[in-house]
């Protein structure tokens, strides 16, 4: 039996915001910079600059503003999340046109997060969302705890979709669905991910997994089967939520690179260019960077 895959995938890359968010030591600005800049070298087209929020809550991101300032190009597609009005009004001082907002398909995840429950947020991102589109602004929706929440466990595939729904009629250009806490399993990501293309066919729809529990790879296999070809990964295997105990990193951008174009196909991405981006970020991180293509491919560890 031949498997049902596309011919190429779209890599988001989440290292710069979602990948050190969480890191315990502050990455000097200068080197987020060189960071973001060889991540371009390396064929990247879309990734997550950073985020406009309160560096009280997300001491990594104080300095959000200068690394926008400074990284906007006009050859990729570069995403600042901005998850409140306060946020919005940043996004406004600055030449990016493609913002990020979010929310958890839990309550729980949601009250712990930004203290309301999934439909206060949303009664508040909805009328942001209208007005970002009003303005020709591109808008990415990342819906965390889409499978499972770590105070609540397994969520109803029925609230994840309606969720979707939901930011699909306030106007969203794209829907990003997180395996928040790693604990999803391939079934139930195909069985997800199909209902989501099946419904939501005329919208760009990205996977986004943690690899937790070492499954990152094979719920991107089954992603691809169910038609998904957009998801989202960090450099080095970054990242982790502050708001989600036990979440782990990413899934390394080298490692869904290399079996991708293993599979044939094509991302478009310098492998070798990738790991010389890790190494500029590597130095400045409190823990090593665990990646199965990093590890083969370096002396680092």
């Amino acid at each position: 039996m031949m498997l049902t895959l596309p011919k190429k995938a779209t890599i988001i890359e989440v290292g710069p915001r979602d990948g050190l968010q969480n890191e315990k030591l502050f990455v000097p600005t200068e080197i987020k910079k060189q960071f973001i800049a060889s991540l371009r070298g390396a064929g990247i087209k879309e990734m997550e600059l950073t985020s406009f929020v309160s560096p009280q809550w997300v001491p990594q991101m104080a300095d959000a503003a200068e690394v926008v300032f400074e990284c906007l190009d006009s050859l990729t597609r570069n995403f600042v999340l901005a998850p409140n009005q306060k946020g919005i009004n940043r996004v406004y001082m600055t030449n990016c046109n493609a913002v990020a907002v979010f929310i958890g398909v839990s309550d729980s995840f949601n009250q712990r997060n930004i203290n309301k429950t999934t439909q206060q947020g949303m009664a508040e991102l909805i009328p942001l969302i209208q007005e970002l589109k009003e303005k020709h602004y591109f808008v990415r929706a990342c819906i965390s705890t889409a499978f499972y929440c770590p105070f609540e466990g397994k969520i109803d595939p029925s609230h994840t979709i309606k969720l979707c729904h939901e930011f699909v009629e306030a106007g969203v250009d794209e829907l990003s669905v997180a395996d928040t806490i790693g604990m999803a399993a391939p079934n139930e990501v195909y069985s997800l991910f199909s209902q989501l293309k099946t419904t939501f066919g005329n919208i760009l729809l990205t996977a986004h997994f943690h690899d937790t529990r070492k499954l990152a790879l094979s719920n991107i296999l089954a992603a691809l089967q169910a038609g998904i070809d957009r998801f989202d990964t960090s450099a080095g295997g970054l990242g982790g939520c502050p708001f989600a105990p036990g979440a782990a990193g990413n899934v390394a951008t080298e490692d869904v690179v290399y079996m991708l174009e293993r599979m044939d196909i094509n991302t478009g991405i310098d492998l070798n260019k990738l790991l010389e981006a890790i190494e500029i970020i590597r130095p400045h991180l409190s823990r090593p960077i665990e990646s199965t293509y990093f590890r083969l491919n370096t002396f680092a560890n």
